[in-house]
């Protein structure tokens, strides 16, 4: 059985999210004084243990030697309005391609600064955007990926950054109360790309994080291993495995994880996204090389996870491919007893919102390399 299937028949940690546990608003926003730390930390470890924190004590909770795996990737403003026979339109640029197309998702206005799905296509439209901009829409994305379109850009075949900063905004779901500037979806850790790509949701798990908290855990002892990919379109009304996305991963940050491993260090990623990556890097044995390129790698329990420790992450929807991420990381009786906490404890969920720190169970892994030495 499937991983997917699995969790589609053997039941979801949560069936659906409260409406009241949905993170409308930056945590900076919700009160005078609080920062983008305001959150709380839901950390599990192992199957029988789960604790909840306030964000800010993450330096307490990791150790002298641990490396932190963050994505610099910067958050784009991706949703730009576009007409296509006489049709109002949103368009949402997912993910720069190397022939100079973009990978895009069409949306319907749904009032608000929202919008709602709508059928992609058809091959050869051209979409009308602000500023004489076009596109033309050429292919799917991938064999039954009906949503994203492979498009080629005109007149200009390298305008698109351009036009998202002109026009363009940040992608917004209807759970979210109102619109936000684009600097309410960086993280402190994204760094503009020279070529204009970026992530078309922010890579979230790393929104918490202060420069203050960064000193913090680095005055503790722990170390951060920068990398990038390139997140795509994940709507919230489609729950797809991720599609290829771009991905880079220094001789410096693989030195950095590598070293860490060697030297019993933990290696915790800072999001779904840096799980990918410094997955997608790692050979059978774990050890991590420099990589570069597109990776359509799906972490699953049966495939496992070869470098990662632990991650950080937010709180996810039923049914989405993520979880089984988790599940690898962490195994299920975990993932499934840290949910159960953070409904009964109204956490917050989506970007927002509350975050999740998952460790291995250190004394199941010891039990076990105890296990095979007899």
């Amino acid at each position: 059985m499937s991983g997917q299937r699995a969790l589609e028949e053997e039941g979801l940690y949560i069936t659906d999210i409260p409406p009241q546990l949905s993170a409308r608003i930056p945590a900076e926003q919700r009160g005078p004084g609080l920062g983008r730390d305001a959150v709380r930390l839901l950390v599990s470890q192992g199957s029988e243990r789960v604790s909840l924190h306030a964000f800010r004590e993450l330096p307490g909770l990791l150790r002298a030697g641990d490396v932190l795996v963050v994505n610099t990737s910067a958050t784009l403003a991706a949703a730009v309005d576009a007409r296509l026979d006489g049709e109002d339109l949103v368009v949402h640029f997912s993910t720069r391609g190397d022939d100079t197309r973009w990978a895009v998702e069409l949306r319907a206005p749904a009032g608000g600064g929202t919008t709602r799905p709508r059928a992609g296509g058809p091959a050869g439209a051209v979409l009308e955007l602000p500023g004489g901009h076009r596109l033309t829409l050429e292919e799917h994305l991938a064999a039954g990926a009906d949503r994203l379109w492979w498009a080629r850009p005109s007149p200009a075949p390298d305008g698109v950054p351009a036009l998202l900063r002109a026009y363009g905004r940040p992608i917004r779901y209807a759970y979210t109360e109102r619109d936000q500037p684009i600097s309410a979806y960086q993280t402190v850790f994204a760094v503009p790309a020279a070529d204009g790509a970026g992530s078309a949701e922010m890579p979230s798990a790393g929104r918490p994080f202060t420069a203050e908290l960064v000193a913090r855990l680095v005055s503790r002892g722990v170390q951060f291993a920068p990398l990038v990919l390139h997140t795509g379109v994940a709507s919230q009304e489609a729950h797809e495995p991720p599609y290829p996305e771009r991905y880079e991963v220094s001789a410096a940050t693989a030195g950095l994880v590598n070293a860490a491993r060697a030297s019993g260090g933990r290696v915790i990623a800072v999001g779904t996204t840096a799980v990918r990556a410094l997955e997608s890097a790692a050979d059978a044995r774990g050890r991590v090389r420099p990589a570069a390129g597109w990776t359509d790698l799906v972490v699953t329990p049966e495939r496992g996870v070869r470098v990662v420790d632990g991650l950080l992450t937010g709180l996810h929807e039923p049914g989405a491919s993520h979880l089984l991420m988790l599940e690898a990381v962490a195994g299920r009786a975990a993932v499934r007893l840290g949910y159960a906490e953070a409904l009964a404890r109204l956490c917050l969920w989506h970007e927002f919102g509350d975050v999740h720190l998952l460790l291995k169970d250190e004394n199941r892994d010891h039990m076990h390399c105890d296990s095979n030495a007899r």
